[in-house]
């Protein structure tokens, strides 16, 4: 009889215990698989929910490997991992998803976007840098991206003239130009070790013209089929290049001209496939723990059309968190609140997401607007 995941001594190792991995944990709890997370703060979202919490930086090389060595199945919820030990671990015989080479193709931007241009996967035109240069002769505006560390709107920048290059840090970035896009979209690919692969549909991202980060993802995304199908063909092109295990976010622009161009890829659940856990048969999390399990994939269908609205810290609020308007968005038929578990909030901290499910895209689109505007996160007076 072949070893059994469910209610057995089978660990599945998870590095982060960031809300990813806090989402993951409702399949696992609910399928009744023992959990080993890793995470630096022992108030991380994911602290209670798993069977064993390690307290530990990621990035150390001897964290990694010790909890490492007491799973058997380790993956990750965040890309800023240390990714030599995980190559020494795959080594061991340890499987990891996703694999070293996949992270070391993906974490670094530089490395990602040559990686399109020598896969000849269509993306936007860019130079990498070993640190930013204020004599370019490039033509303004572009994008300033920083290499590595780059998240939620951080490392991205608008350079409109030589002036902005001062202040930035003296490390690997890329420039790259301005694409005239229509509109954003992203297709997760689910893949398992059997090579099984299916896409979810493709979504529409609407985000804050400040803070460049998501505020609304919108499933399905308004266009035509003809594009969708075409997003959803570059999607898997693009899973099939990295050869992934696990679920792959692919970010592309749409562009005036009808193009679709990959702007960058995430190797595991993303902020895009958060509405899945309301609006999908399988949601992204459960489609996770399925892929690096190996086991059959489950069905990406659309159950009802559904937005994702953001949940962020307010400006000009930092302390312990409280959720103004909650009670009000919990009356609203077809509204789900999904709160974090982060204790305190600072300005645009992701701390929770809301997902709006009706018959209609355009009125799943109207209840959000409504909902964002009752709800707020701010920091508890006094």
């Amino acid at each position: 009889m072949e070893q059994t995941l469910f209610s057995s001594d089978f660990r599945l190792g998870i590095l982060g215990g960031g809300q990813l991995g806090k989402m993951m944990l409702y399949t696992t709890r609910k399928w009744d698989i023992q959990t080993y997370v890793m995470d630096s703060d022992d108030t991380a979202p994911a602290f209670e929910g798993c069977t064993v919490f390690f307290e530990g930086d990621i990035m150390d090389y001897e964290a990694v490997m010790e909890l490492g060595r007491q799973v058997d199945v380790l993956t990750i919820e965040i890309e800023n991992v240390n990714v030599k030990a995980l190559q020494d671990l795959e080594d061991e015989g340890i499987a990891v998803s996703p694999s070293a080479k996949v992270l070391n193709l993906i974490r670094n931007k530089a490395t990602q976007k040559k990686f399109y241009q020598e896969k000849s996967l269509p993306t936007a035109p860019f130079e990498a840098m070993d640190q930013p240069d204020v004599n370019t002769s490039r033509e303004f505006p572009f994008i300033w991206k920083s290499a590595e560390g780059g998240y939620d709107g951080k490392g991205v920048k608008v350079i409109r003239s030589a002036a902005d290059l001062k202040d930035l840090p003296a490390a690997e970035c890329i420039y790259e130009d301005m694409v005239d896009f229509d509109m954003e979209l992203a297709v997760i690919v689910a893949r398992n070790a059997k090579g099984e692969m299916k896409t979810y549909p493709v979504v529409e991202m609407e985000f804050h013209p400040e803070a460049n980060q998501v505020e609304y993802v919108i499933c399905p995304a308004r266009i035509p089929e003809e594009v969708s199908k075409k997003a959803r063909d570059l999607a898997l092109k693009v899973s099939e290049a990295f050869d992934h295990v696990g679920l792959l976010a692919v970010e592309m622009f749409l562009t005036k001209s009808g193009e679709i161009l990959v702007n960058e890829v995430a190797p595991r659940p993303h902020n895009s496939g958060h509405y899945s856990i309301e609006g999908a048969v399988t949601d992204q999390f459960e489609q996770q723990v399925r892929c690096v399990l190996n086991l059959p994939l489950g069905s990406t269908d659309t159950v009802l059309p559904a937005v994702m609205v953001n949940l962020v810290g307010t400006e000009g609020h930092t302390g312990n968190v409280v959720y103004d308007g909650i009670e009000e968005i919990l009356a609203m038929d077809g509204v789900t609140p999904h709160i974090y578990g982060k204790k305190q909030t600072r300005p645009f901290r992701k701390m929770g997401h809301v997902t709006i499910v009706a018959k209609e895209i355009e009125k799943a689109r109207e209840l959000a607007e409504v909902v964002k505007g009752k709800i707020k996160v701010v920091a508890l007076a006094g």
